[in-house]
C-alpha cells in the first residue's frame, strides 16, 4: 500500500539555506524585467533616467547577487563583466571590477548610463572640452559609496574618467547603458584634445543565468506537496 509523505518543514528550512548561500540571482533578474518594462513604454530620457536611477538603487542597495565569477578583479586593468543584454539592444547591464588604483582614459558613452556603486567606492571626475579643444576637468571629482548611483548621457554630460576610490581593495561598481555598451563605438581622449574611436567589448564569454528558477520553484513545490512512497 502506497504512503503519503509530507516533506518535514525542518527539511525545508536546510534547503532553503544551501539555496541561501547561493547568489540571490532573482534580484538581477527582477531588475532586467522592471527595465524592459520601463523601457517599453517608451519613455524620454529624463523618466528613463529618474526611474531607472531608482531601480538601480534598489539593486545595489543588496550584495547578494552578483556571482563570484563576475567580481573578479585583474591586476593589469579594470574588468567589464556583462550581465545581461536585451535581445533588442535597448540595455545591458555590466559590471565593472576595479582593482585598487585601477582607472579609465578620458571617455564617452554616446547612450544614457547609470553607474551604481555595489561594494568599495569609485571617482569619477567629469570632463569637458574647451575653446581651444582641449579636454578640462569640469568642477571637482565627485565620490561615489556603496549604493549611490549617478547618471550620464550626451545630454547630462557624458565624458568623464572613473577610477577606483580605494588604494587598497577592489571596488565593483554596476552600469546600466541604453544600449549593448561592448558593441558602441566610442571614444577615449587625451586632455590635449586628441581622441581615439575605440569598441570595449567585455571580459567575460558566459553569463549568469538569470532564468533557471528550478530551485526556487522545487522548494517550494516539496514544502507544500506531497509524494507518494511506494
Amino acid at each position: 500500500m502506497a504512503a503519503t509523505v509530507y516533506i518535514a518543514s525542518s527539511s525545508f528550512v536546510e534547503l532553503e539555506n544551501t539555496m541561501n548561500n547561493s547568489p540571490n540571482l532573482a534580484r538581477l533578474r527582477d531588475f532586467v524585467q522592471a527595465l524592459a518594462a520601463l523601457l517599453q513604454r517608451h519613455p524620454a530620457e529624463p523618466d528613463i533616467i529618474a526611474q531607472g536611477r531608482a531601480l538601480l538603487a534598489q539593486l545595489v542597495a543588496h550584495d547578494d547577487w552578483l556571482p563570484d565569477a563576475y567580481a573578479q578583479p585583474n591586476p593589469q586593468r579594470y574588468q567589464q563583466y556583462l550581465l545581461h543584454a536585451d535581445a533588442l539592444e535597448r540595455f545591458s547591464v555590466v559590471s565593472f571590477v576595479w582593482g585598487p588604483g585601477q582607472c579609465t582614459p578620458i571617455h564617452n558613452h554616446t547612450v544614457w548610463g547609470l553607474i551604481g556603486v555595489l561594494r568599495g567606492a569609485e571617482l569619477e571626475q567629469p570632463f569637458a572640452r574647451a575653446d581651444d579643444g582641449r579636454w578640462l576637468p569640469q568642477g571637482r571629482p565627485h565620490t561615489l559609496l556603496a549604493g549611490q548611483v549617478q547618471a550620464v548621457s550626451p545630454t547630462l554630460g557624458d565624458v568623464h574618467r572613473v577610477s577606483n576610490a580605494l588604494a587598497d581593495q577592489a571596488s565593483i561598481s554596476i552600469h546600466v547603458y541604453g544600449a549593448n555598451i561592448g558593441a558602441v563605438q566610442r571614444s577615449v581622449f587625451l586632455e590635449a584634445g586628441t581622441s581615439k574611436p575605440f569598441v570595449s567589448g567585455y571580459s567575460n564569454t558566459t553569463l549568469p543565468n538569470l532564468w533557471d528558477r528550478s530551485a526556487e520553484l522545487n522548494a517550494q513545490l516539496r514544502a507544500t506537496t506531497p509524494f507518494t512512497r511506494p
